[in-house]
C-alpha cells in the first residue's frame, strides 16, 4: 500500500470520527421529542375525491396552483401545458410544448405566467393572457443547464429558480433571459427545490440523498441535512418556514428543523415498499400528503408520524401533488393521464 493510499484511509477514518462526534453533540442537545408531548388526536379525516380534470393524453408529470386558489397548471408527456379552472373543472388555455419530455411546471405569484421544464434542458416561460386567450404565448426560453430541468419555482414574475440533473440550481432573470446566480454543492442530480415563505432561502434535494439549505442573497449553502439512504425526489417547506419535509426513494418522508439542524420526525411504515414521488403540507402543517409509486397518496400526522388516511383513486403512479394556497383543496396528478381534486 502506498503512502497516498494510507493517507486516504487515515483521512476517511478521521472524517467518520468527526461525523460521529457531531451526531453525539447534536443528540446531547435534544432535550425533547414529539413523543414527549400528549396531543388531542385528530378527528377522522373526511377527505375524498371531489372531481377529475381530464384532458391529458399521456402521463401527467407536474402541477402547480395559482395564488387565486382557482387555477391549476399541469404538464404532461403528451406535450401539453394546460391551465385549468379547478372550481368549475374545465380547461382555460393551453400550450404545445417544444418537447414532450416535460418534468415540472410552475405558476407565477401574479398568475400572469406559467413555466415548464424537462429533458430539453430549457425552462420555458409562457404568458397566460386574459380570459379570451385560447393559447399560452411563449414569453421566454431560459437556456444554460447542461442536463434536464427537474423543478422550477417562481420568486416573482421576473425571477425563477430551477434545479437540474447537472447537479446545480440556477436563479434566472426572466426579462433579461440569463442566469443571475448558480448554486453548486450537490454531488448528483438535483430533483426538487422549495422556496421559503420569506423568499430569502430555498431548500433543494437530490440523488445524493442530501437536502441543502441555500441563502439566495449570498448564493451559498448554509446547511446540509443528511438521513435519507436513497434519492430525495421532493422537498417542501413547512408553512412557517422554519422546517421542511423531504420524500425519498427509500420509502420514507422526513421532517427537518432548520433551527435545530436535525431531523425531528420520520414518516415510514413497514407496509410501504415504494418510493415517494411528491409531498405537500396542509396549510396548518398538521398534515403531510405524500404520493407514492404504487398509486397511493398517504396522509400523515406530522407530529405523531401516524398514517391518518390513504387516498387510492388513481389507477397508476401518482407523480405530483400540491395543496392549494388557502389549504382547502389537494390536487394530484398521475400516470393515468388525469388530475384529481380532493377536499
Amino acid at each position: 500500500m502506498t503512502d497516498y493510499e494510507q493517507k486516504i484511509i487515515q483521512l476517511r477514518e478521521e472524517s467518520a470520527a468527526l461525523k460521529a462526534q457531531i451526531a453525539q453533540n447534536r443528540a446531547a442537545t435534544q432535550d425533547k421529542t414529539f413523543a414527549d408531548f400528549s396531543l388531542q388526536p385528530l378527528d377522522k379525516l373526511k377527505i375524498k375525491c371531489r372531481g377529475d380534470l381530464k384532458g391529458h393524453l399521456a402521463k401527467v408529470y407536474g402541477l402547480a396552483w395559482s395564488n387565486d386558489n382557482r387555477h391549476v397548471v399541469s404538464a404532461g408527456q403528451d406535450g401539453k401545458l394546460i391551465v385549468w379552472n379547478a372550481l368549475k373543472r374545465y380547461k382555460v388555455t393551453m400550450a404545445d410544448l417544444q418537447s414532450n419530455w416535460v418534468m415540472t411546471c410552475a405558476y407565477s405569484p401574479s398568475g400572469n405566467f406559467v413555466a415548464s421544464g424537462g429533458l430539453d434542458n430549457v425552462c420555458a416561460i409562457y404568458a397566460v393572457g386574459d380570459a379570451s386567450s385560447t393559447s399560452l404565448k411563449l414569453h421566454r426560453q431560459l437556456q444554460g443547464h447542461t442536463c434536464y430541468i427537474s423543478c422550477c419555482k417562481f420568486l416573482t414574475d421576473r425571477h425563477i429558480l430551477t434545479s437540474s440533473g447537472d447537479a446545480t440550481c440556477v436563479l434566472w432573470d426572466i426579462d433579461r433571459g440569463r442566469a443571475v446566480q448558480t448554486f453548486q454543492g450537490h454531488l448528483s442530480d438535483v430533483m426538487s427545490l422549495s422556496v421559503a415563505p420569506d423568499q430569502h432561502t430555498f431548500v433543494s434535494g437530490g440523488c445524493d440523498g442530501l437536502a441543502k439549505l441555500w441563502d439566495i442573497r449570498q448564493g451559498k449553502c448554509g446547511h446540509t441535512f443528511e438521513g435519507h439512504t436513497s434519492d430525495i425526489n421532493y422537498v417542501d417547506f413547512f408553512p412557517n418556514g422554519l422546517s421542511f419535509g423531504t420524500g425519498s426513494d427509500d420509502t420514507s418522508c422526513r421532517l427537518f428543523d432548520i433551527r435545530a439542524d436535525r431531523e425531528i420526525q420520520s414518516y415510514r411504515d413497514k407496509t410501504i415498499k415504494d418510493g415517494v414521488t411528491s409531498i405537500s403540507f396542509s396549510k396548518s402543517g398538521r398534515l403531510l400528503f405524500a404520493a407514492y409509486d404504487d398509486q397511493r397518496v398517504i396522509v400523515w400526522d406530522t407530529i405523531t408520524g401516524q398514517i391518518l388516511k390513504t387516498l387510492a383513486d388513481h389507477t397508476n403512479r401518482v407523480s405530483c401533488l400540491a395543496v392549494s394556497p388557502d389549504g382547502t383543496c389537494l390536487a394530484t396528478g398521475s400516470w393515468d393521464h388525469s388530475l384529481k381534486l380532493w377536499a
